[in-house]
């Protein structure tokens, strides 16, 4: 199979969306065809952890401003740094369609062993010592001496692994567990995986200048909380405008007890896994109203263990009233305020 048959494949893989119906891109307009418009420009194909935030355009604008402005955009930062990172708290999350994909990226930028020694947590086979120190910080959050972020590249890094603890949740929910077509038979998966990382080595290769998603939303002054990306002002304005854009759609979408609920766990949140049973999310979701419950079951799992949203879950949001719409905002919301919470260990860990 050759990479442009892939490609191919890859366009059509919309069809992998789960729980709400993507906006297809002939039928996209507006804000949902701006976005879409720079998502292909930038990766030659509409990739799904993008199209599927289509059903409330605002948001979908919010996760690809984050993600172009971090990921894409030309700075300090190599590439393979940031794909590194991108693997190593994919790996984190336990989200293994981020981990294939960015793992096939960074295997095609490099060439050798460190995407799947990050995707097997065998960071001793790392070959380069700046992408094992720039893995390990991502890993742990605890760098074994120094600091390992060169200062001109903290914010790209730092942007980056908070853009993947979103997108890790966002993806766990809404899509399958591999990047490749569902019909694909099982012998020929590795095969195209190896394939997409020659895909993806062409678009990952090229200088993409900073800042240029900003205008898909409307500009927002960055908060202190975002000090750390103040030497890089197309990260600290992508940051600011989709948390602007994404707190609206919470108060919009997201009961404010469910909120306070979700924010009071995530302060006393270590970042440990929850455990498989569901005994901790049935009493945190007591004290809430009746009709609250299903949206507080939603954010809980996907702020504290995304991997576990189910169709039951789902589906009784749906019953709940909530649309596509509304569905998306919940997950959102609470992904990026897992994100944020994540993003302290981190912060404290490079100064």
């Amino acid at each position: 199979m050759s990479p442009v048959v892939l490609g191919k494949a890859l366009r059509r893989s919309l069809e992998q969306v789960r729980y709400v119906t993507p906006v297809r891109f002939g039928a996209s307009g507006g804000l949902t065809r701006a976005v879409y418009r720079q998502v292909e420009r930038e990766f030659g194909m509409l990739a799904p952890p993008v199209a599927l935030h289509s059903p409330a355009p605002e948001v979908m604008a919010a996760s690809w401003v984050l993600l172009r402005e971090t990921m894409i955009a030309s700075w300090h930062a190599p590439r393979s740094a940031k794909e590194a990172v991108a693997s190593t708290v994919s790996v984190n999350n336990a989200c293994p369609y981020c981990v294939a994909v960015h793992g096939a990226t960074l295997n095609g930028l490099l060439r050798d062993p460190t995407a799947q020694a990050i995707s097997e947590n065998r960071f001793d086979d790392i070959i380069d010592p700046e992408l094992l120190a720039v893995a390990t910080w991502a890993r742990t959050g605890n760098p074994p001496q120094a600091a390992p972020l060169p200062a001109a590249q903290a914010p790209e890094l730092v942007g980056v692994a908070g853009t993947f603890e979103y997108f890790n949740r966002m993806v766990n929910v809404f899509l399958d567990k591999s990047p490749l077509p569902s019909h694909v038979p099982a012998r020929m998966r590795g095969t195209m995986l190896r394939l997409l990382s020659v895909l993806m080595r062409g678009p990952a290769g090229r200088q993409r200048a900073p800042g240029t998603s900003l205008d898909l939303l409307g500009a927002t002054e960055p908060s202190p909380d975002l000090a750390w990306a103040a030497d890089a002002p197309h990260i600290a304005g992508a940051f600011a405008r989709a948390a602007a854009t994404i707190d609206v759609a919470g108060e919009r979408s997201v009961p404010e007890p469910v909120r306070q609920l979700v924010t009071a766990r995530l302060a006393g949140w270590d970042g440990a896994p929850t455990g498989l049973g569901r005994a901790w999310l049935t009493e945190a979701v007591a004290g809430l109203p009746p009709a609250d419950r299903p949206a507080g079951r939603v954010a809980l799992l996907t702020a504290l263990a995304s991997h576990q949203v189910g169709d039951a879950d789902i589906e009784e949001l749906a019953r709940s009233g909530a649309d596509d719409r509304r569905i998306v905002e919940v997950a959102a919301w609470a992904s990026l305020a897992a994100a944020s919470s994540r993003l302290g260990p981190l912060l404290k860990s490079y100064r």
